[in-house]
């Protein structure tokens, strides 16, 4: 059985300079997820990416070679030495790894415990990596396993009542930094899931907000129909910025948005009223050198995890009732996972046992001479039987041995007994059950 291997970088260990040149857009993500397929030792791939975190998750023939195939791939993405990177980098295996995708999905891992978008999040990247044939049995199991344990942490815990998310906190900075913010004139870059959030957050405190995007203008349009707001286009940014109060910024463009010499002709022109940005990017939108610009105040996505830390209050006993949930969740995919162990085994002793039938009738053919058509199929349907019957009590048995300490010398002990042989011989997917041998005698003289 492969093993499961999960390497990552967060916010809790990475600062957002190297989390933001290993952030994964869609290309680049199908792109690694290509290089990962095709190395000899791994058997399926995914990744997560999201502000906060960009993860990689493998079913593995060899965790120790792939660990270090990943981990150059990785470097050179983040375009560093893999040793600088190691000390950012966690390596995760068997149910470490499992129990890891089960608390990202669910919100625990998060800069904000128990934020909601994160199971999107999840949810598209698995999409993304069946879509690329990356997957297979075990990643497919196991990220099913995540989602239906996120659903479940969030409907049956208090962990999702006290709504909160990043652009939610991001408004909070603003109210706390401005005061009242319903004269406040707001710029929103970007018409995203986080732009609409902000949206959301702010139009809960009465303001109305103005709508820039960088590539779907329509999108755009939309959000501010939905919100009360207004749409203008990409172009008219500078001049949106010399009247705005606070830009929350947050599209997915690859390179800044915000940079410094733009920002000073708009502040010049603004004649020392001050401007707030607050930049939800990952790549950042808002060139960090915009800090030293005269009269603004530049925060970033490491800067709200500081503001979170210092005020985190309520949420630890909701994540700890969660975590009742997500082993519960743990231990049905242990189960499923330890089943698959003792499979591929009993496939090879159904597919043995017709193997010995097939081969017993053809060779006794010729000495059944008077016997009619109909005799031969009742005879062939008998030795499948005695064959069948013979095997079900082992099948339960290591059915049943699955998951146990001594699993693997019941197995060991089957294959010598029974001469099976995985590595060489075609065998039955997992969990088939042998044909009537019937319809591959038809099949036979068919061909």
């Amino acid at each position: 059985m492969a093993d499961l291997l999960a390497l990552g970088i967060s916010h809790k260990t990475a600062p957002l300079e190297l989390r933001e040149r290993l952030a994964l857009t869609e290309g680049r993500a199908v792109g690694l997820l290509g290089e990962l397929i095709h190395h000899d030792e791994v058997r399926e791939a995914a990744t997560i990416s999201t502000c906060n975190r960009t993860e990689v998750y493998l079913c593995v023939s060899d965790p120790v070679a792939s660990e270090s195939f990943v981990l150059g791939l990785l470097a050179r993405e983040a375009e560093t030495p893999p040793t600088e990177l190691v000390g950012h980098l966690y390596t995760l295996r068997g149910p470490e790894a499992t129990r890891h995708l089960l608390r990202v999905t669910a919100g625990l891992e998060s800069m904000i415990i128990g934020e909601a978008e994160v199971q999107g999040q999840v949810k598209r990247a698995y999409e993304m990596a069946r879509v690329e044939g990356a997957t297979g049995p075990v990643l497919n199991q196991l990220f099913r396993a995540a989602l239906a344990a996120g659903k479940r942490a969030r409907t049956e815990t208090g962990i999702s009542q006290r709504a909160m998310s990043v652009p939610t906190v991001a408004v909070d900075l603003a109210q706390r930094t401005l005061g009242d913010l319903d004269d406040r004139r707001v710029l929103v870059v970007g018409a995203g899931e986080t732009a609409e959030l902000t949206a959301r957050a702010l139009a809960a405190r009465g303001v109305q907000a103005i709508f820039i995007a960088n590539r779907h203008y329509d999108r755009a349009i939309g959000l501010a129909q939905r919100f009360a707001g207004s749409a203008v286009r990409i172009e008219a940014l500078p001049d949106e910025m010399e009247r705005a109060d606070i830009v929350v910024a947050s599209t997915s463009s690859p390179h800044h948005v915000i940079e410094p010499d733009e920002l000073a002709q708009v502040m010049r022109a603004r004649e020392g009223r001050p401007l707030l940005l607050i930049d939800l990017a990952v790549p950042r939108d808002i060139h960090p050198a915009c800090r030293e610009v005269p009269a603004v105040n530049l925060y970033d996505m490491d800067d709200l995890q500081a503001l979170v830390e210092r005020n985190v209050s309520g949420r630890e006993a909701d994540a700890h009732s969660a975590d009742g949930i997500l082993a519960a969740e743990e231990a049905r995919f242990d189960r499923w996972l330890t089943v698959q162990d003792v499979t591929p085994t009993i496939a090879a002793l159904r597919a043995r046992a017709e193997e010995v039938v097939s081969r017993v009738l053809a060779e006794n053919d010729q000495r059944w001479e008077g016997m009619t058509e109909a005799d031969r199929e009742r005879l062939a349907i008998a030795a499948q039987a005695i064959a069948s019957r013979l095997l079900h009590e082992p099948t339960l048995r290591l059915r049943r041995a699955a998951g146990e300490d001594d699993a693997y010398t019941k197995v060991a002990a089957l294959r010598e007994l029974f001469g099976l042989d995985l590595d060489s011989e075609p065998l039955e997917s997992p969990g088939a059950e042998v044909s009537d041998l019937r319809d591959r005698q038809r099949r036979r003289d068919g061909r």
